[in-house]
This record gives structure tokens, sequence and C-alpha cells, in this order.
């Protein structure tokens, strides 16, 4: 998915390039306290520099076919995004992980942004599996997880050192024909 996707009458999901660094870093500072506490590079993107730096890492990504990252407008205002942290197409794997400012919450966007990205990952890529990741204190990303249909295979246990302390990281996934076959399709 390269291009864009509508979510509702006022929000879409759009690729995030390195050109958009401005526009990103407004959007991290605006979040920052709603997403630090849980996204490491929050810390790291700190000015336009470095905006720029992140986006391009994972432009290169997309490029060598290992990794993309997506934004979600609302009303026109980058408000949150997700990303393939890990895009493995040989072996058919992949990890979402996403991030979504406080005043956008509660709205879908979420869930309606990561069920297309997974079934572009799974229809369109032919990945056989879709990781989500999260520490158990973020109660708000399990959730989404669970709505999309996933299942807690487990906790990894003192796996994410981050701000001092070591936390554990829950695993949650979905297989190919568990997405095919849900419930909701």
């Amino acid at each position: 998915m390269l291009f864009g996707a509508k979510l509702t009458e006022t929000a879409e999901l759009r690729s995030l390039e390195p050109w958009q660094a401005a526009e990103f870093l407004a959007h991290i500072d605006k979040a920052r306290a709603n997403i630090e506490t849980y996204i490491p590079w929050a810390e790291v993107v700190v000015d336009e520099e470095s905006a720029r730096n992140f986006l391009q890492r994972y432009a290169d990504r997309q490029a060598a076919d290992g990794g993309r990252i997506y934004g979600i407008w609302l009303d026109s205002e980058l408000v949150g995004g997700l990303l393939f942290r890990i895009f493995e197409a040989g072996w058919g794997s992949c990890e979402l992980g996403v991030w979504l400012a406080a005043e956008a919450e509660g709205h879908g966007l979420m869930t309606r942004s990561a069920q297309l990205l997974i079934d572009w990952a799974i229809g369109t890529r032919g990945m056989n599996r879709v990781e989500w990741r999260c520490v158990p204190a973020n109660t708000r990303s399990a959730a989404v997880a669970k709505r999309l249909g996933m299942s807690h295979e487990g906790t990894l246990r003192q796996a994410f050192p981050y701000h001092g302390e070591i936390h554990d990281i829950q695993v949650w996934a979905i297989v190919r024909d568990e997405w095919e076959h849900r419930a909701w399709a």
C-alpha cells in the first residue's frame, strides 16, 4: 500500500515519507506525552533532522522490502500512525506497531487502519503471520489486538528495557487462516 485509504469521511491512512518530516515532528511534539510511555522512538524524534532521519530509515526499509510506515490523518491533521517494524517477506512474518494522539482515540481509527494493513500484508504480500507487541500496561493497544482477532500468545518476561526499568512484552498474533476466516470479515 503506497498511497492512501479512506478510513471515515474525515480520516485517511497514507504512506508517511521523509518529505513530511516537519509535519511528523509537529505531530510527535503534540502527542509525545501520550505516546512516549510506550514508544521509545518518541524520545529520538526531537527536531526536523531526527524526524527526517527516522522517516528515511523506513523509506530505506520499504525500498529493501523490510518495513513500512503510515500515517493517520483526521481532518487533514496527522494524529497517529502504524509501521511494520519487522517485515520478513521471505519468512512470511511481520510485526505491526502503532501509536495515536490522545485526541484521536475512541474513533476506531487504529482498528480500521490495522485491518487495512493486515489485509494488505496477508492478502497482497502473502504474509502468514502478523504480530503485535505491547507492554501489559498498554491496555488500549491490547484491546485493539483483541478487536483484530489476535491471540495473546504469551508474555516475554523482562524483555524490554526502557526508562530505567525492564518491562514485560505481550505478544499477540494472527495467522493467515484465522484472518481469512474471521467472523467479522
